[in-house]
C-alpha cells in the first residue's frame, strides 16, 4: 500500500515555534483563553492520531513538537512582561 502526498503529515518539527502572539492575538477581534499560537502544532497531533487509528506512541514526536511550541510561547510572554512591554492577554 503506498501512501499519497495529502496522507503524509509534515514533519513534527515545522510546528515546534510558535507563531508571533502578538499578531495571531491583535488579529481577533475578542480575546478567548482558547486563542493559541500553537494551533498549529495541537491540529498536527491530532492529525496524526486520526491517521495512526489512535496509537499514542506513533505520534509522541507530534505531542513533544506542541509541548516545545506551548514552552516557547509561555516563555516569551514570561520575559515581554519582565521587560515591560505589553502583552494582549
Amino acid at each position: 500500500m503506498t501512501v499519497s502526498d495529502a496522507d503524509r503529515l509534515a514533519p513534527p518539527q515545522v510546528n515546534a515555534k510558535p507563531k508571533d502572539y502578538h499578531s495571531k492575538f491583535s488579529a481577533r477581534t475578542t480575546y478567548s483563553k482558547h486563542t493559541d499560537p500553537c494551533e498549529d502544532a495541537a491540529k498536527a497531533s491530532l492529525e496524526c492520531m486520526d491517521k495512526n487509528q489512535y496509537d499514542k506512541d506513533k505520534c509522541q514526536d507530534f505531542f513533544q513538537a506542541y509541548r516545545d511550541c506551548k514552552r516557547a510561547w509561555l516563555d516569551e510572554r514570561w520575559n515581554d512582561r519582565r521587560a515591560g512591554r505589553s502583552t494582549p492577554v
